[in-house]
């Protein structure tokens, strides 16, 4: 992507999303490694281990992207916060991942480098994938 013969209010978009994305995926991060201490079995915490590798890769690669629009290192801007229980736990984080499905699906569509928007489509189907396992976690603490 020449950066810079895009128009500047797209680069702001662009860079706006990314920085978005970073912050979204390194919380994740946080919140799922207190998480994944919390499951009350050794199948859940695997599981959820195994979705936040999936957020360590998706931060790295939407970090590289960052990295070779501007030229710089980004570093997160949020304070991480964590599950209060393991159920409200994993509630959030149904709610998190189905929203940023939403978020990643809408950044692919409107993007116009097709790598960058293929980043954001294989990230949203990842995304999806873990709303669904923490859909079922629900189930299973609930009954």
């Amino acid at each position: 992507m020449d950066f810079n013969n895009c128009d500047h209010q797209m680069q702001y978009s662009v860079l706006n999303d990314l920085t978005k994305a970073m912050d979204g995926e390194h919380e994740a991060i946080c919140f799922y490694e207190m998480l994944a201490n919390m499951a009350p079995k050794a199948s859940m915490k695997k599981k959820i281990l195994e979705i936040r590798e999936d957020e360590i890769r998706h931060f790295h690669m939407f970090e590289h992207i960052y990295f070779c629009l501007t030229g710089c290192q980004y570093h997160p801007q949020t304070q991480p916060t964590y599950p209060k229980s393991f159920l409200h736990g994993i509630d959030k984080a149904f709610h998190d991942e189905q929203e940023t499905v939403d978020f990643y699906h809408s950044v692919a569509r409107k993007v116009h480098e097709p790598w960058i928007s293929c980043a954001f489509s294989e990230a949203a189907s990842d995304e999806q994938n873990h709303a669904v396992w923490f859909l079922y976690f629900m189930q299973v603490c609930k009954n």
